[in-house]
């Protein structure tokens, strides 16, 4: 996946505890931030219930659709 360099302003402490963290598992800064970050946002997640997924995307959309509809209130004519 491709990195996009940011700047941040972040609380001291927070700083402090990341920094803490890269050094006893020998991580970069960047990299400990990224994984808080992934856990937060639950795209570690996601990446592992999209691995596991059997329905093609098509599979998956008309499927979604189809629910979409049942679920709808039926308009009245």
């Amino acid at each position: 996946m491709a990195k996009a360099r940011t700047t941040l302003t972040i609380d001291e402490d927070v700083l402090r505890a990341v920094k803490l963290r890269a050094a006893s598992t020998g991580q970069g800064d960047s990299e400990v931030i990224e994984a808080a970050l992934r856990r937060q946002l639950g795209l570690g997640l996601l990446e592992e219930l999209w691995a596991k997924a059997s329905l093609t995307e098509g599979s998956a959309t008309k499927l979604a659709v189809e629910a979409q509809h049942r679920t709808r209130p039926r308009r009245r004519r």
